[in-house]
């Protein structure tokens, strides 16, 4: 009933941190950025994008994209992600993928509790046998899949762009973010930090990047650095 969430960066820009660089530059140049590319060694792509996170300048940031395809987020999570505008999803579809052998995500604060999980285990089973019912009488599975769980796994591929990707960030590694849109982001975080570090070491909730909570409601535990943050751990 319960499966990981697998997330995979399947394509990115190449050379990211260099496209972002150069297309900065370019505002400065006389050159065009095919030229600044070739002269910009990492070092100095480096520099100037620590430039850019310091003074808030994130348009270059944009020109970089990239796509992760995720397996086992509940559609409770995915409902959240797509709620990010700038971005391009592609999901399961229910109407024509055979629902009868998925599962569903079992939250930790049920999980947690045997008699919880039984109750939650019952009706999720209540809810598939219902559901292979409904299409053997000849409903569409476009319409029975109504009887499904929200927690009900899917599958998914979406692209953002580095500044989006900050954006989400500064959202979902919140504490105060839901729990499974949380370690989504903590998993993707890890990825980008091996494959593009200089685009993403100042990323995350206000409490790491500005020093300062900007939350409504504080959860009253400020991150330290960036290592307790891609822990995962509350």
């Amino acid at each position: 009933m319960m499966g990981p969430v697998e997330v995979k960066l399947i394509s990115h820009t190449e050379d990211p941190a260099r496209v972002v660089a150069a297309s900065a530059r370019l505002c400065y140049s006389p050159v065009g950025a095919s030229d600044i590319l070739m002269a910009l060694d990492d070092r100095q792509a480096s520099s100037l994008i620590d430039r850019l996170h310091r003074s808030g300048h994130m348009s270059p940031f944009e020109h970089a994209s990239f796509t992760f395809s995720v397996d086992g987020l509940s559609r409770v999570a995915s409902h959240q992600l797509v709620r990010h505008r700038i971005a391009s999803f592609s999901q399961q579809s229910q109407r024509y993928v055979d629902s009868s052998g998925g599962y569903c995500v079992i939250p930790p604060s049920v999980d947690a509790s045997e008699g919880a999980r039984e109750v939650f285990e019952r009706a999720v089973e209540q809810a598939l046998k219902a559901y292979s019912e409904l299409c053997s009488l000849g409903v569409p599975r476009e319409d029975a899949r109504f009887i499904l769980p929200h927690g009900f796994s899917t599958r998914m591929v979406f692209t953002m762009n580095a500044r989006e990707l900050h954006h989400f960030f500064s959202l979902r590694l919140c504490r105060r973010a839901q729990w499974e849109i949380r370690s989504l982001g903590v998993a993707m975080l890890r990825i980008l930090m091996d494959v593009a570090p200089e685009l993403f070491m100042r990323v995350g909730p206000s409490c790491l990047v500005r020093g300062r909570c900007e939350e409504g409601m504080s959860c009253g535990r400020p991150f330290g650095s960036m290592e307790e943050l891609l822990c995962g751990e509350d």
